[in-house]
């Protein structure tokens, strides 16, 4: 038995779970937020919880178990709370502002980036330097913040580009001259 797949998800007040041909949606404060299943779970709410099982066992269904008790306990956790990245621009005339729905980036090349913000994620610029994405979905999270980080990555030299807060840059030493 999968130890996370096992685990009840607690549906806190205010969230509704509905389970339905196949999809699992759940509602709350911060949107509505659907994960279609695998053939091989099994979701059913059982009055403030979320159930997750599987119909065989086979090793992909083991896999799937867990997996999507995990999406599932994201989904809720997103609908309640939310998620947040912090992505931080390092470099001499590097800086990032908001304009409406896009994100202005000077990154060091020839013209400025505009990056448009897709909807359901919320953008916000601290001090030039300083980029809050938050939103309640999780993995669209995650992949916004990695097509702004892919703009410019970290360059192990000097340690210029886009890079997350507690990300850690392992930085090289440059060329000595040779006498």
């Amino acid at each position: 038995m999968s130890r996370i797949g096992r685990l009840p998800v607690k549906i806190p007040a205010g969230v509704k779970v509905t389970v339905a041909g196949g999809v699992v949606t759940v509602e709350g404060r911060k949107g509505l937020l659907s994960e279609k299943l695998a053939p091989l779970v099994e979701v059913r709410v059982a009055g403030d919880s979320c159930l997750v099982s599987r119909k065989e066992e086979s090793k992909q269904s083991q896999a799937m178990h867990g997996l999507y008790r995990r999406l599932i306990q994201n989904m809720v956790t997103g609908v309640t709370e939310g998620f947040t990245k912090v992505l931080l621009v390092n470099g001499v005339g590097y800086r990032a502002e908001l304009k409406g729905a896009s994100l202005l980036l000077n990154l060091g090349y020839s013209n400025p980036i505009s990056y448009e913000i897709p909807a359901g994620i919320a953008v916000a610029v601290e001090a030039n330097n300083r980029i809050i994405v938050s939103g309640a979905d999780r993995q669209r999270l995650g992949q916004v913040c990695a097509e702004i980080r892919a703009l410019r990555p970290p360059e192990p030299y000097k340690g210029k580009g886009i890079r997350y807060e507690r990300e850690f840059v392992r930085r090289k030493i440059g060329k000595t001259g040779v006498k």
